[in-house]
């Protein structure tokens, strides 16, 4: 059964609820009318309703069995604002300006989510990540024991699949934040797809064949890894090729683990992690599901603004899966 089938059908044995707070976005209605019509989550639309509605009429995407929160009107925006006052008045948070802010699709669908309403939350085909990662942070909170929020994508092939990291999230991470970004990523890569993971830490340089300080935080970062989990299959630094392709990595790397046929890609740093997942996704042709938001105590998803419709859907059953 091809990986998203099978993720669809693992997600929809657990009957999940999944909200939507950029409601207001053609590809988040048509995916919710696939969750619902395929019974994959139980999608709720958070926002406001009457824009909801009129969108959906235009569009001529029928939202009936989808769910529709409006923080304007829902009893629960007042319960959630006092919640979010006390979480935050120590940062200067109002009483009023806590209500403001819960009447934010997005703080809404944050609240919702840490008081247990929903099992997750998927947004960010309007709203900017960094907008997204507030709401979730101030809301939900990080992991306990986690330092690090990240992220990855499941970079799905038609006959493989692989996981990249971070992609959208920490743009120059020191070396103990890219050896979590690692560690989270295969972590994650495992429990989604039963595969054993199979980590290249990337760089411009294979075992030495360059001298650079972006180099050297590869390395401590690779030493990082080994310490925290020995059993991890893991190696680097390795150039993409080498990571990649049997040959070349038999050649540039003899020895490795991991050199050409690694399924977990760590790329050195931000530049470098959403400028490669956009080309194997609009030139390799691989769909690119995510990016999937690693760290936080509850599930709470962020999107690419370039998503498709189907991404949303295939986001909402990896934060069922998550939950």
């Amino acid at each position: 059964m091809p990986f998203l089938d099978t993720l669809f059908a693992k997600a929809a044995a657990l009957q999940h609820t999944i909200v939507f707070p950029d409601a207001t976005d053609e590809r988040t209605l048509h995916a919710a009318r696939t969750l619902a019509d395929k019974a994959i989550v139980n999608p709720v639309l958070i926002g406001s309703e009457t824009a909801i509605q009129e969108l959906a009429g235009t569009k001529n995407i029928a939202l009936g069995g989808v769910s529709i929160i409006d923080p304007a009107t829902a009893a629960e925006t007042s319960v959630y604002a006092a919640k979010f006052h006390e979480l935050r008045k120590a940062k200067g948070m109002t009483a009023e300006k806590a209500l403001e802010t819960v009447r934010n699709p997005l703080y809404f669908a944050a609240m919702h989510v840490r008081e247990g309403a929903a099992h997750g939350s998927v947004g960010g085909s309007i709203s900017s990540t960094g907008d997204v990662l507030r709401a979730a942070i101030q809301a939900i909170g990080t992991a306990p024991g986690i330092s690090t929020v990240s992220s990855f994508f499941l970079m799905v092939f038609p006959d493989t699949l692989f996981a990249f990291g971070d992609c959208a999230v920490v743009p120059a991470p020191t070396a103990p934040q890219l050896a979590d970004i690692a560690l989270a990523t295969a972590a994650n890569f495992e429990r989604l797809s039963g595969e054993t993971p199979r980590v290249a830490m990337l760089s411009f340089s294979t075992k030495g064949s360059a001298e650079h300080e972006y180099v050297n935080n590869v390395r401590t970062a690779l030493e990082a890894v080994k310490t925290k989990n020995s059993a991890l299959s893991v190696d680097g630094e390795l150039q993409f090729d080498a990571a990649f392709v049997p040959s070349v990595g038999e050649r540039k790397a003899p020895g490795s683990p991991v050199a050409g046929k690694a399924n977990v890609f760590i790329f050195p740093d931000l530049n470098a992690g959403n400028i490669g997942y956009k080309i194997a996704e609009r030139l390799g042709g691989a769909q690119a599901v995510g990016p999937v938001v690693q760290g936080l105590a509850k599930p709470y998803l962020d999107l690419s603004r370039g998503c498709k419709a189907e991404d949303i859907v295939a986001t909402a059953a990896i934060a069922a899966l998550m939950a």
